[in-house]
């Protein structure tokens, strides 16, 4: 019965054919295990790997502006004056209002913790009087100086009165002073 199969399918026009689909057949098995085993585990691994390059990359990035942001800390840190400093600060300070022929007849200074360890904030406060130009020149000088201080607060109290010509300000000024790493047992950033 098998063998008058075959008789029948080698007497048909297409016979020759057979073993040319068989072998296309074939071919086409073997296209698909190669593309399942093959070229799907290859993809999967080439993910992986792509995945992984990512997050070096990642880590690589914040690596890069960890290390910026510990050098732009030391130049801070170097900027900023040192606590046992603070009182030739206020010196100087009072020196250059005297130099622009302002007054400052009760600055006081006093320093605050914060919340970065081995800092304090310094701050130098008072009533300041003088003419709106020396006033002026006087800030100005203040907060373009070589020191890291800010005028944190500038407030009119009075105007006028006997003398029109000349005004007075409550002024706040900040600078920040690190500690000595020796006193406190804490290095500082640039250590």
């Amino acid at each position: 019965m098998v063998k008058d199969r075959l008789l029948f399918l080698w007497q048909h026009p297409f016979a020759p054919l057979l073993p040319w689909v068989v072998v296309a057949l074939s071919l086409l098995f073997i296209l698909f295990l190669v593309q399942d085993l093959g070229v799907t585990g290859v993809q999967a691994s080439r993910e992986r790997l792509e995945k992984e390059w990512a997050a070096t990359r990642q880590k690589l990035m914040l690596h890069r502006e960890a290390r910026k942001a510990k050098q732009d800390l030391s130049r801070v840190w170097a900027l900023l004056p040192a606590e046992r400093d603070f009182t030739p600060l206020a010196l100087g300070i009072s020196e250059e209002a005297k130099r622009d022929r302002v007054t400052l007849p009760a600055l006081s200074y006093k320093t605050e913790p914060t919340l970065v360890a081995t800092t304090r904030k310094g701050l130098l406060q008072g009533p300041m009087t003088g003419r709106y130009e020396d006033l002026r020149r006087f800030i100005y000088g203040v907060e373009t100086a070589e020191e890291l201080v800010f005028i944190e607060d500038l407030e009119l109290t009075r105007s006028g009165g006997t003398q029109d010509e000349l005004l007075t300000f409550n002024i706040r000024i900040a600078t920040y002073l690190r500690g000595d790493a020796g006193e406190s047992g804490v290095p500082g950033p640039s250590q």
